[in-house]
């Protein structure tokens, strides 16, 4: 019995060294360039005004915090911070809101907002983070934030 136990403890710190070794001790991220960020924000916005809609919309990183943020001087007030918590969600979760509505476990997790509206940013197999529109019908918003990201695909689809 002693020997299987040596044997045990010998084979799993053999494993968990070459697991280890094998892993850099460093993790590299991708995130939006600003000018990136900003160019979904201002796509995301003007395609909800030529549809007749005032609205606001964020773009947080991976991490969640705010990278761009732009706001139709006619939307309401509440927009700004519904879309940024939106787009909190979409990032957090790496999942669109209107996946997440059925969610409510989740109601009560700080900053989540289970508002149609979010979706994450993921491009080129790559997640960057999450984008999100506040102030129109919330169909509506997830379809300006969607077209957002499809204004910068063709510049991000092949970075390396």
């Amino acid at each position: 019995m002693k020997y299987f136990l040596k044997l045990n403890v010998f084979f799993f710190m053999f494993l968990s060294s070459q697991v280890y070794a094998e892993t850099s001790p460093v993790v590299s991220i991708k995130t939006l360039a600003p000018h990136i960020a900003n160019k979904m924000v201002v796509s995301a916005v003007s395609y909800c005004t030529k549809k007749g809609y005032k609205v606001s919309s964020s773009v947080v990183g991976r991490d969640g915090n705010l990278l761009a943020f732009l706001r139709n001087p006619l939307s309401g007030p509440h927009t700004i911070r519904v879309s940024e918590r939106k787009a909190y969600t979409a990032a957090s979760l790496q999942a669109a809101t209107s996946q997440m509505q059925s969610r409510s476990d989740l109601s009560f997790a700080p900053g989540i907002l289970l508002i149609v509206g979010g979706v994450p940013i993921t491009v080129g197999g790559q997640f960057y983070g999450g984008i999100a529109v506040a102030g129109a019908d919330p169909k509506v918003d997830e379809e300006c934030a969607k077209h957002g990201i499809q204004s910068i695909i063709d510049e991000l689809e092949f970075v390396d």
